[in-house]
């Protein structure tokens, strides 16, 4: 028996909408969320052709060859980081003008493949092994509307094929569960000179690793409750007269506790590294998960909030990256520290649904630009008055301190303007000399803990 897939309606509609326009295929993402017993698939986007495509497509004899891997990858992970907490991208479909054979099935393997691949790489989490490790391959033929829906075990490179339902639902994700937090961050990373070969993108996210097992073994409550992590979620609401659980209010509020002391048992040792410099995060980000509202429980909503935390930390750093690299800001020699405000989270509705999707706002970009990119990622006519600016906007892109003796006797216009609550400000401090980093060994019973939300 193959897994089901419960697919919201709209979907469908999307998937039969979509007008080859004479082209061979069309090939976009599935994206929804896993559980025990079945899949759900909220949200269907078209991978957006290339200019040089667009003609190739259109010959009557092209192959599936034409399926660019590297595109068609890239979107993955652009999508990827607009999604909240429990949302993954599930897999991709295709529709095609003709019945295609195994060449046709072995491509979306190598496909699925590929993406998973690749959207491992940028993730300070692991899957568990009692996650689901399918993920599913949508074949539409368009001339005949047959629909073959199948899974491949990423976890498996040799893996087959299975054959899996494919099941359509209205409403599916009108009443699922949010989760929301803010958690406010101080990450310390030094950068060691041994490995002053990494970048400084590289360098960067192996500390954040450090700080991700933080993350993982932190105490979440939620609603101010520790819940026991196989209850249901949704355990002591109210029940309608079929008898189940009404979430009357479809959001929790989480407090994440973070432990500051080590156990008594725990031996540690001082370490002294040299340092070439350091990365300073610093601020609050808002935080986003959901779950399906089928019988939830406690450890899949916890597990939802901590990785929306992990990706939203890492996604904004490597959009730091990425825009200091297209603009090549260049490096001052004399510079002692330099400043960056990470961009903004938004967040978007998606119609029918209390689900949200988000994208991340630098200063001087406009509400229009980020429209924009949400339609071309995701193939989904949003309006501007829908966009949630979750975090608010700072004006303070980028300053720096020549010298500390400059910086104290400096004014204040020329101090570099400190981040408000709600913006996360990264600083990178060159030439700072030796960082000494220890751990105490605590004697004292019971555990301590350092509140990281409000």
């Amino acid at each position: 028996m193959g897994r089901t897939y419960i697919v919201e309606e709209t979907v469908g509609q999307y998937l039969s909408n979509i007008n080859l326009q004479g082209n061979a295929f069309v090939s976009g993402l599935l994206i929804g969320q896993c559980s025990s017993q079945k899949d759900y698939v909220i949200l269907a986007t078209r991978t957006p052709p290339k200019e040089e495509q667009n003609e190739n497509l259109k010959h009557p004899k092209a192959k599936l060859d034409n399926l660019d891997e590297e595109w068609t990858t890239e979107h993955a992970n652009q999508v990827s980081r607009m999604l909240p907490g429990g949302l993954l991208v599930l897999g991709v479909f295709i529709i095609t003008t003709l019945e295609m054979g195994n060449d046709f099935q072995n491509a979306l393997r190598r496909l699925v493949f590929a993406m998973e691949k690749s959207m491992n790489k940028k993730r300070l989490w692991n899957f568990t092994e009692e996650e689901v490790s399918e993920r599913v391959t949508l074949h539409i033929c368009s001339s005949t509307k047959k629909i073959f829906c199948r899974t491949y075990d990423i976890h498996d490179p040799k893996s087959s094929a299975k054959p899996a339902d494919w099941k359509y639902q209205n409403g599916l994700s009108a009443s699922w569960l949010s989760l929301e937090c803010t958690v406010h961050i101080n990450i310390h990373i030094p950068l060691s000179a041994t490995s002053v070969s990494y970048t400084l993108e590289k360098n960067t996210k192996n500390g954040l690793a450090r700080w991700a097992k933080q993350i993982e073994n932190g105490v979440y409550l939620i609603n101010g409750q520790v819940k026991d992590e196989d209850c249901d979620l949704l355990e002591g609401q109210k029940k309608s007269s079929r008898g189940n659980a009404q979430a009357t209010n479809h959001s929790f509020d989480v407090k994440v506790l973070t432990q500051l002391l080590l156990n008594s048992d725990h031996r540690s040792t001082a370490t002294v590294q040299i340092c070439s410099g350091s990365v300073n995060l610093k601020g609050a980000v808002k935080c986003r998960a959901y779950v399906h509202s089928n019988k939830p429980k406690v450890k899949d909503a916890v597990q939802a909030v901590k990785r929306d935390i992990l990706n939203t930390i890492a996604d904004r750093c490597e959009i730091l990256f990425e825009d200091l690299l297209m603009n090549e800001i260049p490096e001052k020699k004399d510079s002692e520290k330099e400043f960056h405000i990470l961009p903004h989270r938004v967040f978007v509705p998606i119609p029918g649904s209390t689900v949200m999707l988000c994208d991340y706002k630098f200063g001087d970009e406009s509400a229009e630009e980020i429209r924009d990119h949400f339609i071309e990622m995701l193939d989904h006519m949003i309006q501007i008055e829908d966009l949630e600016i979750a975090e608010e906007i700072n004006t303070a892109c980028l300053s720096s301190s020549m010298n500390t003796e400059a910086s104290l006797d400096s004014t204040d216009d020329e101090q570099p303007k400190q981040p408000i609550k709600t913006t996360v400000l990264l600083k990178i401090q060159h030439n700072i000399g030796v960082v000494a980093a220890f751990a105490v060994a605590v004697l004292a019973a019971g555990v301590s803990f350092h509140y990281f939300s409000d």
